[in-house]
């Protein structure tokens, strides 16, 4: 049953792309509970609750988050995330995704160290603050961005409302996750000292060429 569910999705997402309609991708949060997700068992973790289509994460003493806990399986490689994050409150990283590539994982950092840093932790050890992903950008609060995630040949891309942010080649890198978030593996998302909301998490399977 869980195969035939797994390949249900994958021959519904193949069809999907970067820029496709949202109709054609598969989508992780229903807006109404946490069917699918756990609640992030770091320690640390604020309350975690869903309202008004939003899934809300409230401030800890470190990082709050969801680990997907769903009946498939994720993909590996060749896919992509989409999906809605706002920070709320708080001056920290509002969006930490970790996701895999292929049998190692990363995580994006979005709005983390002190606010302003997007980038990939970690490549050869070196956080996003440290490694050449890493960028400043002014996050508002209590405004939505969109946010995207690709990982296809062993290329991490990611697009902030629109524009792309990273191109990373990790052929041949060394891939890691910081310790704070190995409980987010294999798929999951969290904030650092902050409040964050999140809504529209969507997956896409993408074939070779990109569609």
């Amino acid at each position: 049953m869980q195969m035939f569910k797994f390949f249900i999705i994958m021959l519904f997402a193949s069809l999907c792309s970067y820029g496709a309609d949202e109709e054609k991708s598969v989508a992780l949060f229903n807006g109404r509970d946490l069917t699918n997700w756990i609640v992030t068992d770091f320690g640390t973790q604020g309350m975690v609750k869903v309202e008004n289509g939003m899934l809300i994460l409230n401030m800890g003493e470190g990082a709050t988050g969801v680990t997907w806990n769903g009946d498939f399986a994720l993909p590996t490689m060749n896919y992509e995330i989409s999906l809605q994050a706002m920070r709320v409150d708080g001056n920290d990283f509002f969006c930490g995704m970790t996701f895999p590539v292929n049998a190692d994982f990363l995580t994006l950092i979005v709005g983390g160290w002190n606010g302003t840093v997007v980038g990939l932790s970690s490549l050869d050890g070196y956080d996003a603050s440290e490694n050449e992903t890493g960028a400043y950008k002014s996050f508002q609060k209590k405004r939505w961005y969109a946010i995207k995630l690709r990982v296809q040949h062993n290329i991490v891309q990611v697009w902030i409302d629109g524009k792309e942010i990273i191109y990373c080649d990790t052929t041949g890198r060394e891939l890691s996750i910081r310790s704070e978030v190995l409980l987010s593996r294999p798929f999951g998302i969290a904030s650092w000292y902050t409040k964050a909301a999140l809504k529209d998490i969507r997956l896409a399977i993408l074939d070779e060429n990109g569609g």
